[in-house]
């Protein structure tokens, strides 16, 4: 199915070799934790409950700067998001923002790291992409990761191979 601006949007796998339909720079985040101790449920559980209702109000609220997410696992003990973002200034402001969900439990997990003697770990990594800097490419996939967050349109549109998409000569 194609969106008012022509690119693709669909759940199920999409045939053939699509990217994505990113314009400019993107600024990539990724944010995880690791459990460490599974019977310490009271370090850990209210670190997992939070990044919902961050995602949640971060997807409610476009003028954010989140373009998307990609909720990934990596077995039981290790968890991760992989956030899309307008540009590193708006991934800064939202993280500062008092009247946000972050900061308080940004403030909640501190106290936790505290008094939780290494009983869950976190970890986070940004990466600020200058356009013509990035490529992606999906075969036979549905919408995902940079393609979810920004759409996806056919390789050919962006250029038929990486060198192309990266606009390196």
């Amino acid at each position: 199915m194609l969106s008012e601006g022509g690119t693709i949007v669909s759940s199920k796998p999409i045939e053939g070799r699509m990217t994505a339909d990113a314009q400019g720079g993107v600024t990539v985040f990724t944010i995880g934790m690791r459990i460490n101790n599974f019977r310490a449920l009271r370090s850990w559980w209210p670190v997992f409950r939070a990044m919902p209702r961050m995602l949640k109000e971060l997807s409610k609220d476009r003028e954010l700067g989140m373009l998307g997410h990609q909720l990934l696992f990596g077995g039981p003990r290790l968890f991760y998001v992989v956030q899309y973002w307008e540009s590193p200034e708006k991934l800064l402001a939202y993280a500062s923002d008092q009247g946000k969900e972050h900061r308080p439990a940004w403030a909640a997990f501190n106290r936790r790291m505290r008094e939780g003697k290494g009983k869950v770990g976190f970890w986070h990594e940004t990466y600020v992409v200058p356009a013509g800097a990035h490529e992606a490419v999906y075969v036979n996939m549905p919408e995902f990761g940079l393609a979810k967050a920004t759409g996806v349109v056919p390789v050919g549109r962006r250029g038929e191979g990486a060198a192309d998409r990266l606009k390196v000569a």
